[in-house]
Parts: structure tokens; sequence; C-alpha cells
């Protein structure tokens, strides 16, 4: 099936924020359809950062049986994109381009690699587009 939207890690950890209802609401919405259809993407790097926010940061941080359970019905069926050489050098290329830090143009190269034709991401430019890849703030 294909990839429609790609996930930066901060619309998982609104999943859980109490104190942005708003965004809480809509940040479930969005992961909750791409799970049911089977169009949503991330990347080892999202998984990775949303794992670490979620057991060293949150108010109430994950017990290592929730967190192993948020991988395995959440982050794993929507985890698409893995490290590789190329995506590194495509990374590379978009940090030089859009000078983004390198771990945003990480998830940018991801994005794109899936094939995604949407990013959703609240810390990038909104309305920026990478090949076919807009990013899009989804609480704007």
């Amino acid at each position: 099936m294909p990839v429609d939207v790609f996930f930066d890690t901060n619309i998982f950890v609104y999943t859980f924020d109490a104190s942005a209802p708003e965004k809480r609401r809509r940040a479930r919405s969005l992961v909750r359809e791409a799970l049911e259809k089977g169009t949503g993407a991330i990347s080892w790097q999202v998984a990775q950062e949303f794992l670490n926010v979620g057991l060293h940061k949150f108010e109430n941080p994950f017990t290592a049986g929730e967190a192993s359970d948020y991988l395995d019905q959440v982050l794993l069926p929507l985890w698409k994109v893995s490290a590789s050489p190329e995506l590194f050098h495509e990374a590379i290329l978009i940090q030089r381009q859009a000078q983004y830090r390198f771990h945003d143009s990480l998830i940018v190269a991801s994005a794109v690699h899936s094939g995604a034709s949407t990013l959703y991401s609240e810390d990038l430019q909104a309305g920026r587009t990478f090949g076919k890849t807009k990013i899009v703030n989804p609480f704007a």
C-alpha cells in the first residue's frame, strides 16, 4: 500500500500531551487514521526519538512494558524507513539546501524516501516541498 503521510516525532509526543488537548486530539486522530488505513510511515529515527522522550521526559514516563507495547502496537506498524548510507547522503544534501539541523534533514530525507506526499511536523517550515513531499503543520 502506498505511503501518504510521514510523521515527525513531535506528532507522537502530542498524542500524550494533556496540556495541549486540541493538539492531542488532532495528533491521535492522524496516527489512528494512518494505522487503520496502513498509509502512514515513520523512520527508525522517529521511533528512537519518541521512545527516548516517552521513557525519560514525559511527566509520567513509560514503564519498560508500556514502551514495548507502544513500540509493537504503534511504532513498528508505521516503521517503513531504516538507516542507510543513501539516506544519510540525502540528508546531507537537504541540510546544505535547507539549512536545517542534520537530525531535521534526516527526517525530511526519510519522508522523501518513504514516498509520502505529506510530512506532518510542527517544527519544520510548513509549505516547503522536497521532491513530492510537502511539509504540513497539522496544528495550524
